[in-house]
């Protein structure tokens, strides 16, 4: 057997105990003396940094490498970033980006959004892949009860728990939608393409289809859970400046007398992300199910993933 062909092999063995459907003892024999419960162990004792992007017309750019695998390796740095929309940028942030060396970026955003916010702005020769994924409508919602200035009407629309269910229930189309499983399982199988370079995702605060996006990314890499989990969590971090100023600034203006209603919007939170990982054992049985029967990821593409993301 080749080398090439050893390490494809390896790689399935990873992706495979990665999303469970590998014993303990299989991945005790391939790696004699490293049993998963040690592994698992010695990566809760290490703080891991997330590398932030900084710029100025967006915030929560990172790239997704440098987490530790329950297979003892390490998810490469500079090949795959999530970042909110980048339509802002300024011309230094353009330069930014450029040195990312990036070959793709892809645009969860739905028409509405881009007509609003704007197209990204990026680097000369490189274009935006337009990938979008379905807000159940919230982005209109949004811009609707805020254009009212009605407070009562914006209580109506957000207040009430509304807001946090609207939520939950765009995660579970992460999921349960056709359509949106076909955009993420396009960005993996392209995360995957060992002659892709590195690649861009990013829908408008870059916090729940990302966050999602990433989630499964970094799951799939054999990424223990409870550390996905976080990733999607720091979005609060590097958002909740931002999002402050955003509710003020609405205050200000009078266009809400409480902005806090927003919040449930702004926020990643747990129970947004148990939902859809809820509909995903409800509709797959588990999270291997949803890679190879939802997104339609065959072990081949995983170990390829594998291969190439995870050192």
């Amino acid at each position: 057997m080749s080398r090439a062909r050893i390490r494809l092999a390896t790689a399935a063995v990873a992706a495979a105990l990665a999303i469970g459907t590998l014993p303990a003892s299989a991945y005790a024999a391939a790696a004699p003396g490293a049993g998963v419960s040690a592994r698992h162990h010695q990566y809760q004792q290490q703080a891991e940094t997330i590398l932030q992007i900084p710029l100025q017309g967006a915030v929560n750019v990172r790239d997704i490498g440098g987490y530790r695998t329950w297979t003892g390796g390490k998810v490469r740095q500079g090949l795959v970033y999530r970042s909110d929309a980048l339509s802002k940028l300024t011309d230094a942030d353009v330069t930014t980006v450029s040195g990312l060396g990036l070959t793709k970026v892809v645009d969860f955003r739905i028409p509405m959004e881009l007509q609003y916010d704007g197209a990204d702005r990026l680097p000369t020769g490189l274009s935006p892949t337009a990938r979008p994924v379905s807000d159940l409508g919230l982005y209109g919602t949004l811009v609707g009860a805020i254009s009212s200035g009605d407070p009562v009407t914006q209580e109506q629309m957000l207040g009430g728990g509304r807001a946090e269910a609207y939520m939950r229930d765009i995660y579970r189309t992460f999921v349960s939608s056709p359509e949106n499983r076909a955009q993420f399982a396009a960005t993996l199988r392209e995360i995957a393409n060992g002659r892709q370079g590195p690649v861009l995702y990013h829908c408008t605060s870059g916090k729940d289809r990302t966050g999602w996006m990433s989630y499964v990314l970094l799951r799939a890499l054999a990424v223990p859970e409870e550390t996905a989990e976080r990733d999607y969590l720091a979005s609060n971090t590097f958002r909740a400046a931002y999002d402050a100023r955003l509710r003020a600034g609405l205050k200000q203006s009078g266009r809400m007398q409480n902005p806090d209603l927003l919040i449930p919007l702004q926020e990643v939170r747990q129970d947004y992300l148990d939902a859809a990982t809820a509909q995903m054992e409800a509709d797959y049985g588990s999270f291997y199910g949803y890679l190879t029967q939802g997104l339609g990821l065959d072990l081949r593409t995983l170990a390829k993933l594998q291969d190439k993301m995870v050192r």
